[in-house]
């Protein structure tokens, strides 16, 4: 018996480290869409990059969904969250990439970050989740850590450096609504239906932006390097995003969460090498406390999980 179950444990501990590995290349490669994006908006409006970035996503997704015969399977219910993401997903992408105009790519990724915190509060009040002080109290250390970062942010860039807070919150809400979604959904199926929805959401302010001269909504024709900047950002969000689904699919989220704090480790990198940007001494502090609360926050979930799992009834927390 011990013996006939050694290859299932061994094809076990290969699919994980499998999707570690595709986890750790997406983190790695995820900021090169911000480093795009910051490029781009020197001269494209924000809206504009987000709606290219959303229409190559439906353009490299389009026949994979095709093969996999999972693109009409669609009801009213389906399409109404499909387009409830969509939405979501613009809020937060154009929050973020107006705030590169004017942050850099590593400060304002820190400041995203407190995304996780943003969804355990959130889970604790629309989901029921029972979450107890010691996570309360790490969610709370973590937003003293964004302050650190936004609050000299705030003194360079005004209340711009609040954007990623947007940022932050919209995604958290994205990935609630997509709990929902996910339980009897093919994931290529989302993500293709939340591009189509994102990108005509974009087309029509960037209709109604037109001739404003806003430099968020008024479109332009690029020139140059532009075009070559807005196919970056379609590129590597397409190629991050597909190494994430198969991570997912190959690995428990439990263990692959913790790894997205390396997209602060590359985005510092590729910031210094592109921009020669560095985050002062006093936001490295608050990233590493958003860093460190956000681990002990998915450490805490881990436990408790498996506690749950033993017991018939959850420990306080």
């Amino acid at each position: 018996m011990a013996d006939m179950s050694l290859p299932k444990t061994a094809k076990a501990n290969d699919r994980i480290s499998f999707g570690l590995t595709l986890m750790v290349l997406s983190v790695l490669l995820s900021p090169l869409i911000d480093i795009f994006a910051k490029l781009a908006i020197a001269t494209v409006p924000s809206a504009q990059i987000t709606a290219v970035r959303f229409i190559l996503q439906v353009v490299f997704i389009l026949p994979i969904v095709l093969v996999r015969g999972s693109l009409f399977d669609l009801t009213w219910r389906k399409t109404a969250l499909h387009a409830l993401r969509g939405g979501l997903l613009v809020v937060t992408m154009l929050s973020f990439i107006t705030t590169l105009k004017v942050m850099e790519v590593a400060d304002a990724i820190a400041i995203f970050f407190v995304e996780p915190i943003i969804l355990t509060i959130l889970g604790s009040i629309f989901l029921k989740e029972t979450i107890g002080w010691r996570r309360y109290t790490a969610c709370a250390v973590g937003f003293l850590g964004a302050l650190l970062v936004i609050q000299p942010s705030m003194q360079e860039v005004g209340l711009i450096a609040l954007l990623p807070i947007v940022a932050a919150f919209g995604l958290a809400v994205f990935l609630l609504v997509t709990r929902m979604v996910a339980q009897n959904e093919d994931p290529w199926s989302m993500q293709f239906h939340a591009g189509i929805w994102g990108g005509l959401f974009c087309l029509v302010l960037l209709w109604l932006g037109e001739g404003s001269g806003s430099n968020v909504f008024d479109p332009v024709l690029p020139a140059g390097n532009a075009w070559l900047y807005l196919l970056g950002v379609g590129v590597t969000a397409t190629i991050s995003g597909v190494l994430g689904v198969y991570a997912y699919r190959s690995a428990p989220a439990s263990v692959l969460a913790p790894l997205q704090y390396l997209e602060i480790v590359s985005a510092t990198i590729f910031g210094w090498l592109v921009f020669g940007h560095l985050p002062d001494a006093l936001k490295w502090l608050g990233i590493s406390i958003i860093i460190g609360s956000g681990l002990y926050i998915i450490w805490r979930e881990r436990r408790v999980d498996k506690t749950a799992s033993i017991a018939p009834v959850s420990p306080a927390i």
